[in-house]
């Protein structure tokens, strides 16, 4: 019996690995890439049963990705990650062919119930329900994706949010807003 294929994509490293090593202790063939280059290469080679994507990659995106991986293989069962998490993301991912839409940090458990509840791709998949975040949450997501998109740079992510350095780092020395 073949075993069925995972390919994980995501540029944090230690995240990505400890996925594949789940995924693999789970019986899974897994084939891992940080960018989008690296797993259209395998994607060729190996397509996939099951992807893990990261939604921000370097050179590229998951949503771009997504689509390449379908037309290599239109049956590959397709996770969409992100730790910037929004509904319209969410809708555009699954229109586009993504299975379901997973907040990180997710672990194999969540990922798998995520691949188990999409529907065949013949089939109409229903869109993920999600309760909209807290003013405060939507917020901190969006200085957390500035301050990743500037480098960790506190003056440069206080430029592009147009606030004062100071109350940046005031902000950013609370905790995350709970979900």
């Amino acid at each position: 019996m073949k075993k069925s294929s995972v390919l994980v994509v995501d540029d944090d490293h230690v995240y990505r690995t400890r996925l594949v090593r789940a995924f693999a202790d789970r019986g899974f063939g897994v084939h891992e890439a940080d960018d989008v280059e690296a797993a259209l290469t395998i994607a060729r080679v190996t397509p996939p049963d099951y992807a893990v994507l990261d939604l921000k990659l370097p050179k590229g995106s998951g949503i771009v990705l997504l689509e390449a991986l379908k037309r290599i293989r239109a049956t590959t069962n397709v996770v969409m990650l992100t730790g910037y998490g929004s509904i319209a993301t969410a809708v555009d991912a699954v229109k586009r062919g993504a299975t379901s839409f997973v907040p990180k940090p997710a672990d194999v458990d969540d990922l798998l119930v995520a691949f188990a509840s999409g529907a065949h791709p013949s089939e109409p998949r229903a869109l993920p329900s999600h309760e909209a975040p807290s003013l405060a949450r939507a917020e901190w997501e969006h200085i957390q994706r500035v301050l990743v998109d500037c480098g960790g740079n506190v003056s440069q992510a206080a430029r592009v949010l147009r606030i004062e350095r100071k109350s940046l780092q005031r902000k950013l020395a609370k905790n995350p807003v709970p979900r």
